[in-house]
């Protein structure tokens, strides 16, 4: 078995190797990484078995991922491949040349329809570029020959404020801080309010201060760059354009809390990424920004990590995402304790988004009033949105805070919009008579992502598409998520099929309260959002779908013994129920 030698010995780093060469992960390949690592061989086939990426059967050697996001992907286009290669969903090809799978959003909303191909993005997708990579893997061209604009990820940047024009990463953050002090630091911190941007809010600079303050054998800090929501893909330009400014802010993070290691847990689809992430850590470890006495001054030791995930949305939740790094399916855990007192490993651990990291390395370095001249009295500083679906001008917007929604669909050239989801299927979703409302944590909090979707799109069927959604990604831990979600997915199905009914509506809405108040993380009390608020604001919609009967049977009895029938040769009445 050849080993990755690149990165830390970690499982799903492990796993992902092997799977890269033998494109799957055999009986004798769990045994053998489980001894390796001296880990239980149970939980190494539960990690297998949870994460999206990793198969227990051969994939084809050009294996294919395309995205379900109604902003980058396009089940049509996955179909015509299909049929072009003589292929279904979910199978690897007899003679072992390709397999194809739908997989969840990939980041890539700004660059239209796209798919992954053994961990990189292709883009642009449309019929021609489908035949065109037909040919392709039919001919068995190696992706080195394929055109290479079809890998090119691009950032569009419509609107650019403190954070995407600052010079934040050159170390004057860190200078800084020095010069200041660590406390005094915090303090600019809190003055400046900055708030988690992953959209819960949670004040930082007193989830720093309770990690700081607590006991533990060590302390960390974990960047959280898994943006895995549906339409969110800031993170994939911070980290592209702004690697550095995230390093500095992590280290700053480090000083303050006494921790002397940090981690970056990226997603698995931005995987493409990690050859640049490695080299900005190798520059600032020789520019002595990085590793052992940074600035030259003794005791401020910091290290940072790359941890990549494998297909898992749930470990966007930061207690999934600890539970994965310490080589666990991603399991949210039971809240008391927290992670600022017992994170990872156990010990006082602070947990922050992208660019929640790089906004504090910006206010150290720039001081607390400059955040605070832009934003509202509640929402300081500015927010990064991502912005897809039907405009003009899909990419990344920097706002202050207090923008309202009219003023972004303006900017970004939507036209004919019915509804806007915020948040992603997790956040909100908000027809046309709340366009005025504005983007602030006490108004439409959101991690950062909008998706607009104009009058010539189905609405329902994008609701239906979010159900799917959940009910694909839920980790399965509780009941109320692991069997509500399925619940409400054939629910929106036979709304949509045309088979629904006043009852079906009565039973979907139930379902929704039991999922939002039951389920154990607050990713599974979000799943049901996008039917909640569609039943809310857009009721038309599903009225219109129903039938005019009281009830209709979810099970067709007479329908299931069709096959029965034209086995036996018969159609009589007899043989109908």
């Amino acid at each position: 078995m050849t080993w990755s030698q690149t990165y830390p010995e970690h499982l799903l780093h492990l796993l992902h190797a092997h799977q890269q060469e033998h494109r799957y992960i055999s009986d004798a390949a769990i045994l053998e990484i489980a001894e390796r690592l001296q880990l239980p061989r149970a939980q190494v086939e539960a990690v297998v078995e949870f994460y999206a990426f990793f198969s227990r059967t051969p994939r084809g050697k050009f294996d294919l991922r395309f995205s379900t996001c109604s902003s980058c992907g396009d089940a049509r286009l996955m179909q015509q491949l299909c049929d072009l290669l003589h292929v279904s969903w979910h199978e690897t090809r007899a003679d072992g040349r390709v397999s194809i799978s739908p997989t969840s959003c990939i980041g890539m909303c700004d660059h239209g329809a796209s798919l992954l191909i053994h961990d990189r993005p292709l883009v642009a997708l449309d019929a021609q570029r489908i035949e065109q990579i037909a040919s392709f893997i039919e001919t068995d061209t190696p992706l080195e020959q394929w055109p290479k604009t079809w890998f090119t990820v691009t950032s569009q940047n419509y609107r650019q404020d403190i954070l995407l024009s600052s010079d934040v990463g050159s170390g004057d953050a860190l200078r800084a801080m020095e010069a200041m002090g660590a406390e005094v630091a915090l303090s600019a911190i809190r003055e400046a309010d900055l708030r988690g941007r992953g959209g819960a809010g949670f004040r930082t600079a007193m989830k720093w201060q309770f990690c700081r303050e607590a006991t533990g054998d060590a302390h960390y800090v974990i960047c959280n760059a898994d943006e895995g929501e549906p339409g969110t893909f800031k993170d994939r330009q911070l980290l592209t354009e702004h690697a550095d400014a995230l390093l500095e802010g992590m280290a700053l993070c480090g000083r303050v809390i006494a921790a002397k290691q940090g981690l970056i847990y990226l997603r698995g689809e931005y995987r493409y990424l990690l050859p640049h992430l490695e080299a900005r850590l190798a520059a600032r470890r020789q520019s002595g920004l990085l590793g052992e006495a940074i600035l030259g001054v003794d005791g401020f030791d910091f290290e940072i990590s790359i941890v990549v995930g494998a297909g898992a949305y749930i470990c966007g939740e930061e207690s999934a995402l600890i539970e994965s790094l310490e080589q666990k399916c991603g399991h949210p855990r039971i809240r008391p304790p927290f992670p600022v007192t017992h994170g990872y490993l156990g010990q006082p651990t602070v947990v922050n988004n992208v660019e929640t990291l790089i906004a504090a390395a910006y206010i150290v370095q720039h001081g607390a009033q400059s955040f605070l001249d832009r934003g509202t009295a509640s929402s300081s500083g500015t927010k990064l949105l991502s912005i897809s679906g039907d405009c003009a001008r899909s990419g990344i917007y920097e706002y202050p805070f207090g923008v309202t929604l009219a003023e972004v669909l303006e900017a970004c050239g939507a036209r004919d919009v019915q509804a806007v989801q915020v948040g992603g299927p997790s956040g909100v979703l908000l027809a046309a008579d709340a366009f005025q409302r504005t983007i602030a944590f006490d108004d439409v909090a959101t991690g950062g992502s909008l998706m607009i979707f104009d009058t010539s799109r189905d609405l329902l069927q994008v609701i239906q598409s979010f159900a799917h959604f959940f009910a694909h990604e839920s980790c399965g831990f509780c009941t109320p998520c692991r069997v509500g979600t399925v619940l409400l997915q054939k629910g929106m199905d036979k709304i949509c099929g045309g088979h629904g009914t006043a009852h079906d509506m009565a039973e979907l809405s139930s379902m929704v309260t039991l999922v939002s108040e039951r389920s154990h993380c607050g990713l599974g009390m979000t799943a049901a959002n996008p039917i909640r608020d569609g039943m809310a604001h857009f009721p038309l919609l599903f009225n219109q779908r129903l039938s005019h009967q009281e009830m209709e049977p979810d099970f067709d009895l007479d329908g299931s013994l069709a096959e029965a029938r034209k086995i036996t040769g018969r159609d009589d009445a007899e043989a109908h129920l």
